[in-house]
């Protein structure tokens, strides 16, 4: 019981640290204010008097030089942020939750968490493997129908993250598709499902704690939806909802394989038509 204990205490750990790197990308991936607008006492444009002297732009021109220079805005550190390659994004994302993951995968087999409270027993077959591609395609669906009532409603939907996480050759295409979605998805489920879900259900039943699996799989879809805070208010809406449809077809199935899939797919639907082919509805 003492390594289970410590096996629940490492996955809280992993859980604040995956929170907490998900509130940075939340402040530099937020939306961009609008300019403020022009008051009566905002001096206007000069008129025109005549021809116009070609100037040399420079940046120090921008300001009074009798100030100081202004400190760095948080929209110039967002443009900063955004400037990044893409690849160095998709890097970023694959080292930290693939890290995250193997350290999660490694303390459940240190604290013998049974296999089949994983949902790995059995790891997959043809049946999950069906199973996880049609929610899959029906999650987006959903989630597609959701991001536009969201826009009708004047909620925000902000894809600047997904932007610039999208690849610019063919060989980030393939690193995306067949590398960092599916170490994002095989980690998150892991996670957000697999453990909090599946594995906090067996140590709260063998310690006799009296904890619902539905309850911990309303709390983890929470946990889930507060970690894509930079996706905007409709986002973390549209993810919790998800978040909590794949604990609930994890409950009912006893499959991670077929909630992986699943989230997979939501993934890969969405960078590949909005992103690759540049379908706007």
């Amino acid at each position: 019981m003492t390594r289970w204990t410590a096996f629940v205490g490492l996955s809280g750990v992993v859980l604040a640290l995956l929170l907490g790197l998900a509130r940075l990308s939340e402040a530099q991936f937020s939306s961009t204010p609008e300019p403020a607008a022009r008051t009566p006492d905002t001096p206007s444009a000069p008129e025109d008097t005549g021809p116009a002297t070609t100037t040399p732009y420079h940046p120090a021109a921008d300001h009074d030089p009798g100030l100081a220079t202004p400190e760095r805005s948080p929209v110039a550190d967002r443009e900063a942020v955004t400037a990044m390659s893409a690849g160095t994004l998709l890097a970023n994302v694959a080292i930290s939750q693939g890290t995250f993951g193997a350290l999660l995968v490694a303390a459940a087999v240190w604290a013998s968490v049974p296999a089949d409270a994983l949902g790995l027993v059995p790891l997959v077959t043809p049946a999950t493997l069906a199973l996880g591609v049609a929610l899959g395609v029906a999650l987006w669906l959903a989630s597609e129908a959701g991001g536009r009532l969201a826009e009708r409603w004047g909620v925000a939907v902000n894809e600047e993250m997904r932007g610039a996480l999208a690849p610019r050759s063919r060989v980030g295409w393939a690193v995306l598709l067949l590398a960092v979605l599916p170490t994002v998805a095989l980690f998150e489920e892991f996670l957000f499902r697999a453990v909090l879900v599946g594995a906090f259900s067996t140590a709260a039943a063998a310690t006799g704690v009296p904890a619902s699996p539905w309850l911990l799989a309303a709390l983890s879809s929470v946990a889930f939806a507060l970690g894509h805070g930079a996706q905007g208010r409709a986002g973390v809406v549209a993810t919790g909802t998800l978040g909590f449809v794949l604990a609930a077809a994890f409950l009912l199935s006893g499959s991670f394989a077929l909630v992986a899939v699943a989230h997979y797919l939501v993934n890969a639907l969405t960078f590949v038509i909005h992103e690759g082919l540049g379908v706007d509805w």
